[in-house]
């Protein structure tokens, strides 16, 4: 059973589990770190243009530091998979996820005794947005050299548009629908984690992240070692 196994039959699985990381990590951020998208740029460009109208509860410094965060993240993915070719892409994307593993456990441990309600640490609540943004940001630089079709990890856009364009209803032929559901429930299942585990504490929410980072971390890095059925090309 093991030897059957290829890089590619595990790569989707990782990929859907880091899919759930998108939706906790953006779970805490939205509640916990004053209504700030660190995963999704998509809704956090949307919160910057709130919060640059006035918009109350919207915070124009956090969105800010989220966008320069997830730049900077994905300036540092995207050198690390610039030098890798097709054979080593798994290897270089595994050191990738190890360096966003870090950033998490570096947001984790700024979230120790941290509560929303009555900790206004201004340095640690920003500590947390920045390390979980970077963290993003490499991962994202990482998963789009690897271009799994519908597996973007963080936009479900497409994905979503991809289930209802190409179905039989408009005349498709259902490619990847298994796919593209099991991303969205993906992301639906890390939000609400993310949501519950917040009733406890942030702390507890960021450490679900690091070990869910972790488990995909090491099946990637498992993958890297196993023989590809097919060779994966880059898609913008």
């Amino acid at each position: 059973m093991w030897k059957a196994l290829t890089a590619d039959s595990i790569l989707p699985y990782a990929l859907l589990g880091m899919t759930a990381v998108t939706g906790l990590v953006d779970a805490v951020s939205f509640l916990s770190f004053g209504h700030v998208f660190t995963a999704n740029m998509t809704g956090n460009i949307v919160l910057l243009a709130f919060a640059s109208t006035g918009v109350p509860q919207v915070s124009l410094a956090g969105s800010m530091t989220a966008l320069l965060g997830f730049l900077a993240g994905a300036a540092v993915g995207g050198r690390i998979m610039a030098g890798a070719s097709a054979v080593v892409q798994l290897r270089a994307a595994s050191s990738v996820f190890a360096l966003e593993i870090v950033f998490l456990a570096g947001a984790t441990l700024a979230a120790l005794g941290y509560s929303v309600v009555s900790s206004p640490h201004f340095l640690r609540l920003y500590a947390m947005i920045a390390c979980t943004a970077i963290a993003m940001g490499m991962r994202n630089a990482a998963v789009r050299k690897l271009a799994v079709p519908d597996l973007t990890t963080t936009v479900l856009t497409l994905t979503i548009t991809g289930l209802a364009a190409d179905s039989s209803l408009a005349g498709g032929t259902n490619p990847r629908w298994q796919r593209r559901i099991a991303a969205v429930v993906a992301m639906f299942a890390g939000a609400a984690l993310g949501s519950i585990t917040l009733r406890h504490s942030v702390f507890m929410a960021l450490a679900f992240s690091v070990v869910l980072s972790s488990l995909c971390s090491l099946a990637l890095l498992i993958s890297s070692r196993l023989p590809c059925a097919k060779k994966r090309t880059e898609k913008d």
